[in-house]
């Protein structure tokens, strides 16, 4: 079975070239809030210029991301001296409604393997 599911953000539909990489592609498959909690499992120390530099995007953006995982309780950012640590709720459900729920903990462990700090 093949997937045929994509994000349209140009006019060129992303392919495949001879050595299997994907070219033409300007999306993910992942949102950058997800891609933010896998750089924070990955090195909970992580540096807000780091993870906007890992992932292409703006501090701001990268701010503006933690501060809603924050809000929402899915980080806990603690001081540690002049740098944040940041904790993951791994216990709390995915925000959507699914029928089988999964934590996000269980989401993360699968996605970035088992070496997850957490």
């Amino acid at each position: 079975m093949t997937l045929h599911w994509y994000a349209k953000t140009s006019k060129s539909l992303p392919a495949l070239d001879g050595a299997g990489q994907l070219t033409g592609a300007r999306w993910t498959f992942l949102t950058n809030h997800a891609r933010v909690l896998l750089c924070i499992a990955h090195d909970p120390g992580i540096r807000l210029r780091d993870i906007a530099a890992r992932l292409d995007i703006t501090e701001r953006s990268a701010y503006g991301i933690i501060a809603d995982l924050t809000q929402a309780g899915y980080l806990v950012k603690q001081k540690d001296g002049r740098r944040n640590r940041y904790q993951i709720q791994t216990h709390l459900p995915l925000p959507e409604s699914t029928s089988r729920e999964r934590t996000l903990g269980e989401v993360l462990a699968l996605l970035a393997g088992a070496n997850v700090a957490s």
